[in-house]
């Protein structure tokens, strides 16, 4: 569980760090990974040769998970989807956080507990317990004050609110991934996988939106490569290795409740250095949403 929360508190500052980059939004999310990638690779290759059982003398027969596999095996069904379910979220998360606030896109974003109960519910074939419906009409309360002051302030506050909705929806699928290859393979050889396909498959898209709508590509200074390699490796080599690490040992329900402090992170990091402070209607409508997100993981249990 510690691990679950430092690693929330490390994607905490990812959107922050977003708003700092000089490059596009897609362009961004692509040197997070890129610049992650060979480093994750690097740590899995160390972990996979500590673990040979060659080198060592006594080993429990009880099977363990995945370190070292065949090129077949290394590119699963559910390792692919981790990072295809990844990209997609990364991408339109950071456009919702540069046309919405920080807090707005960061709350938004962690509705994935929602989605992901409701999978669950649906999977299983149970009815919804009353504790769910409870939990879904504050959560959808609670966004709704989140965002009414944005019905106001024009067409691309509002883009940016729908774009932190439709990251949940991606990072739904990118948690049920995980949590299902990490029954199998070790948290770096997942970690490098997935952010590898992830970073191939932002790379065209961030070069098609730099040629076609002129955002940048390439940080354009020294101080724009330090921002994008933080993003690398504190959200995504430690904070997502951290929360890949818990998935694998916690559920799904406790690890997506256990998020709820990067939003709290985002939105006091994004006050002390953007000066993005929310009106009390909205502070309350961030609680509300949270708790609803809270009660939506404690139904399934």
């Amino acid at each position: 569980m510690y691990a679950l929360l430092l690693g929330g508190l490390c994607i905490g500052f990812a959107p922050v760090l977003v708003r700092l980059a000089d490059t596009g939004p897609v362009a961004s999310a692509f040197w997070r990974l890129a610049l992650a990638a060979p480093l994750l690779w690097l740590l899995s290759w160390r972990a996979s040769r500590g673990s040979n059982p060659t080198s060592t003398t006594s080993r429990s027969a009880a099977p363990q998970r995945v370190s070292t596999l065949s090129a077949s095996a290394a590119w699963s069904p559910a390792l692919l989807l981790a990072g295809v379910f990844f990209a997609a979220d990364l991408g339109t998360w950071h456009f919702s956080i540069r046309d919405t606030t920080v807090a707005n896109a960061t709350l938004l974003a962690n509705c994935a507990p929602l989605l992901i109960t409701l999978h669950a519910l649906l999977v299983h074939r149970r009815s919804p317990p009353r504790l769910y419906f409870l939990a879904l009409a504050l959560a959808l309360g609670g966004a709704f004050v989140l965002v009414s002051p944005n019905f106001s302030a024009g067409s691309q506050q509002l883009r940016g609110d729908a774009l932190g909705l439709l990251a949940a929806v991606f990072y739904s699928g990118y948690m049920l991934a995980v949590k299902s290859a990490s029954a199998r393979y070790a948290t770096l050889r997942l970690m490098a996988v997935s952010t590898s396909v992830s970073a191939l498959l932002l790379c065209p898209v961030a070069l098609w939106l730099s040629h076609h709508s002129g955002q940048p590509f390439w940080p354009g200074s020294s101080h724009g490569w330090w921002i994008v390699a933080a993003l690398a490796i504190l959200t995504q080599v430690i904070g997502q290795g951290l929360i890949a690490s818990a998935l694998g040992r916690l559920s799904v329900a406790l690890s997506a409740t256990g998020l709820l402090i990067q939003p709290a992170v985002s939105a006091v990091a994004a006050w002390l250095l953007f000066g993005e402070s929310l009106r009390a209607v909205q502070i309350a409508g961030g609680l509300v949403l949270m708790v609803g997100i809270w009660l939506a993981r404690r139904s399934q249990t």
